[in-house]
């Protein structure tokens, strides 16, 4: 245990390892009891949303849309998706392909910009085997990742810790997509 000032026994580094804090994530509430909007496909419900800012939806192409992930691997996690509701990634047009390439490398460069990550995990998780959690609309992830980003929370808790919430993370992209 380190040595503490006297002033400073609220310190982290100052508590005994037996002592625990809870960790406050109320974002994650939901996701975790099962309760989600009665909605038949949330990506569908975004895609015709207009108000972009409640939607998450960070920006609109004529095919397809970038939207945050209300239920983030990482701060920043983004998913680009085809307006049209396909499950089967050889139903998407060359076009959608296209656009939907296009806005994945703005949101990666955004992304940098923003929120300075040291790397990304990008691809489509396609069925429910490849560990879609909604495979019915295709997706295309962008998960912004750091060293040491991935610790004991997820493993014994079921936990994400994100640094910050998903409305202030919105505003600070859509400022920097431009």
């Amino acid at each position: 245990m380190p040595n503490c000032a006297p002033s400073e026994p609220s310190s982290p580094q100052c508590e005994s390892p037996s002592s625990s804090r809870p960790l406050w994530a109320p974002w994650r509430i939901d996701y975790i009891r099962g309760e989600r909007p009665d909605i038949k496909c949330v990506f569908c419900h975004a895609a015709a949303s207009e108000d972009d800012q409640q939607a998450l939806v960070l920006a609109r192409g004529s095919s397809c849309f970038v939207i945050m992930n209300r239920y983030p691997y990482t701060s920043g996690h983004l998913m680009v998706c085809p307006n049209r509701h396909l499950h089967d990634f050889n139903e998407l047009t060359t076009s959608e392909l296209t656009e939907i390439m296009s806005y994945t490398q703005k949101a990666i460069a955004t992304l940098r910009t923003c929120m300075t990550p040291q790397g990304f995990n990008v691809g489509f998780n396609l069925g429910e085997a490849a560990g879609a959690g909604i495979a019915d609309h295709i997706h295309l992830h962008i998960v912004p990742r750091w060293s040491g980003d991935t610790n004991f929370m997820p493993v014994l808790a079921h936990t994400r810790v994100m640094p910050e919430a998903l409305d202030q993370t919105w505003k600070l992209l859509v400022q920097n997509w431009s």
